[in-house]
């Protein structure tokens, strides 16, 4: 795996992603996982729509320590052609012009509104699969596999870049995380951003008393991932504050190119900035720019 990533991708650099939750919690959905679900009773309150300035004020913050894209997310169950789904928009559009490469994460997507997301200036759309479609209705019953494939082949349509990946720890067998990536290997255009969570148990959740995921689980996932989807950013994503610095840097040898930096995923904790920049300065990392590996739209 460390072979083919020096192959395919600069070894030495990572590049670093900034998670908004621009609106928290009230989702309709029962993913096992999820603490922002209505369903489960998990302490997360929900919360309106974060204002422009003060995501504007987060990205630029993101920026000054080195990312190089913002990633929006809302607890939807799928992307409503409203006044919010605007202000999301305007989010895109004024990140855009600050030279970061722009994600969104919004739930199921139709064709147009992948199209006006795009005219937005929005550079990838992330959409994860979770795991293999055998396993997925053990973990989620209010939509289907399908429904989430669809929802990717809507952003190819707007040609959107695409970030999906999955979660380990559900209780999935090493056979559902390899019938994941075969999915994805099998894609016409196979995902540019690939993350690999590793499960935070929440409590009030279904998967409340999974164990926690090995670091040699995440580690072979992550070469496995590597091998297979060479010419993807592998991200290594949640999960990280159980993992030791030297656990972190057999990620980035196996092929892992980018974290999430800042003290919080969506919900879930996430190591500092400033344990990062000192990983990195022992490892002999630096971070990468934006738009990398494509044009800015």
């Amino acid at each position: 795996a460390a072979t083919i990533h020096r192959e395919y991708h600069d070894s030495t650099e990572i590049q670093i992603s900034k998670l908004v939750s621009v609106k928290t919690g009230g989702c309709s959905e029962d993913c096992g996982y999820c603490s922002q679900s209505a369903r489960y009773n998990t302490g997360v309150d929900k919360e309106k729509m974060m204002e422009l300035e003060e995501v504007l004020k987060l990205a630029k913050g993101a920026k000054s320590i080195g990312s190089s894209r913002v990633c929006l997310g809302t607890a939807w169950r799928n992307v409503k052609d409203d006044a919010d789904f605007d202000k999301v928009l305007e989010m895109v559009k004024s990140i855009n012009e600050m030279n970061l490469e722009v994600c969104c994460t919004l739930g199921m997507l139709t064709e147009s509104q992948a199209n006006r997301l795009s005219d937005a200036g929005l550079y990838a759309y992330n959409h994860n699969l979770d795991t293999s479609e055998e396993y997925y209705k053990a973990v989620i019953s209010t939509r289907a596999y399908e429904d989430r494939l669809k929802t990717i082949k809507n952003a190819r349509k707007a040609k959107l870049s695409v970030c999906s990946g999955g979660i380990l720890g559900m209780g999935e067998s090493v056979e559902d995380r390899v019938s994941m990536l075969f999915t994805y290997s099998n894609m016409d255009i196979p995902p540019e951003s690939v993350p690999i969570n590793a499960l935070i148990p929440v409590e009030g959740t279904p998967l409340e008393d999974q164990k926690i995921v090995s670091i040699w689980d995440m580690l072979r996932m992550i070469a496995t991932t590597r091998i297979v989807l060479a010419n993807s950013a592998v991200r290594l994503s949640a999960g990280r504050t159980n993992m030791s610095d030297e656990g972190q840097a057999l990620c980035f040898l196996a092929g892992a190119n980018s974290i999430f930096a800042g003290d919080k995923l969506l919900t879930a904790p996430n190591p500092e900035y400033n344990k990062d920049q000192e990983l990195f300065q022992i490892l002999g990392l630096k971070p990468m720019k934006a738009y990398k590996k494509g044009d800015k739209p």
